[in-house]
């Protein structure tokens, strides 16, 4: 550490180029900790969903509706605890940026299959008793500002009644929360009443969009999958069955490989930033050759004129970095309570890991060049200015 002030006073020399370079920094540095957050939620997306949930969805695709009548098959496979179905509502709330995950489902079912989701027995008796009912997670109605006995209204994108119109309402009779820390993955969802739904849509009468399975045993996952779509296989009905981690993974992927882009987009922006930082390094140790000279006669040996130089580029880097993350923590602390509801952001261990890599990387390959220009310097040739 004694020779931080010599650091500190080299490094802001040039105070205006010291600046600029810093902000080319951050502004990497902050989109690292965003785009490396991003990218974790889609790799891991659904780490907290339960392991021993199971979705059947149609092989097609599962936008395409199975029929009820598997419902009694898919019980009687060994190792089921529950079986819940449930279809895709697809409404807006007042308006079109109010969009949230809405299911018509069947309360009983629900109830049993979603445990990690705790309701009142009050508020579960009142939707089991009325056709119009519906419940909600304690992170959607806090966003809305919901209170049970609130109406809500629905315009439904997918489904209209039959009358004609996609003006849906439903009474909100509960709101559910996690049975602990963050146990319950659907706090933002809302859900129907699936018997009142399946009446009044114009269409797809008896058809669910997909099954949710409990299972007992989380390790006989795949061999209960299997089996599942062994039953329907080359009927009409045929079926894919996924744990819901990777069935949410699933969805995310059909925009694209998404890790693929950010990750692009990233190596864009650090290849950048290296020739940025490299040639900010290169034209500081140029401009102090003559002052290098004069610190090997004051007795710093080649390999300590090599470290100073280092040390620079590396405090640079880590300074830039540490404010690009902070930065970038706070930004993921705002869109958390943004009014659109997005995946939580959060840099965690992984992503810090990789941010702590990228500054200790960046310094060492920008400064490691001047750096040995430096250490090969001559002192008479630096103290004449070559």
């Amino acid at each position: 550490m004694k020779y931080f002030p010599l650091l500190w006073a080299t490094l802001w020399r040039k105070k205006t180029r010291t600046w600029l370079t810093l902000f080319s920094l951050v502004a990497a540095f902050l989109l690292l900790g965003l785009l490396q957050a991003a990218n974790s939620v889609f790799n891991t997306g659904g780490q907290n969903l339960g392991a021993n949930l199971l979705i059947t969805q149609a092989r097609v695709s599962f936008t395409s509706p199975l029929p009820l009548r598997l419902l009694p098959q898919i019980e009687a496979v060994p190792g089921i605890e529950a079986v819940s179905f449930s279809q895709f509502f697809g409404g807006v709330y007042k308006d079109p940026k109010n969009f949230f995950p809405q299911f018509a489902v069947q309360p009983e079912r629900w109830l049993k299959t979603f445990t990690e989701c705790t309701l009142p027995a009050e508020q579960a008796a009142a939707w089991k008793n009325s056709r119009t009912a519906a419940i909600a997670g304690k992170q959607l109605a806090e966003r809305f500002g919901w209170k049970v006995g609130d109406r809500i209204p629905l315009v439904s994108q997918i489904f209209p009644k039959k009358d004609g119109s996609r003006a849906w309402e439903f009474d909100l009779v509960g709101i559910f929360d996690n049975t602990s820390a963050d146990s319950c993955p659907r706090m933002g969802n809302m859900y129907v009443r699936y018997d009142y739904f399946d009446e009044a849509r114009l269409f797809g009468q008896g058809g669910a969009g997909i099954y949710v399975l409990r299972i007992a045993d989380p390790d006989r996952a795949e061999a209960i999958g299997r089996q599942i779509d062994q039953m329907f296989e080359n009927s009409p009905d045929e079926t894919k069955t996924q744990t819901e981690k990777e069935f949410s993974l699933n969805f995310v992927r059909q925009i694209g490989n998404l890790s693929l882009i950010l990750n692009s987009i990233l190596g864009a922006v650090f290849f950048t930033i290296l020739l940025l930082t490299g040639n900010t390094m290169s034209q500081a140790v140029r401009e102090r050759i003559p002052e290098l000279a004069v610190l090997k006669t004051l007795g710093f040996t080649n390999g300590g004129v090599l470290g100073l130089v280092i040390a620079e580029s590396l405090l640079l880097c880590v300074i830039g970095g540490l404010v690009g993350m902070g930065l970038a923590n706070v930004v993921m602390g705002v869109l958390a309570h943004a009014p659109v509801r997005m995946p939580p952001l959060k840099a965690d261990t992984h992503v810090w890991m990789i941010a702590l890599s990228s500054m200790f990387g960046v310094g060492l390959l920008v400064g490691l060049p001047p750096a040995l220009k430096a250490m090969r310097l001559s002192i008479v040739d630096g103290l004449s200015g070559r």
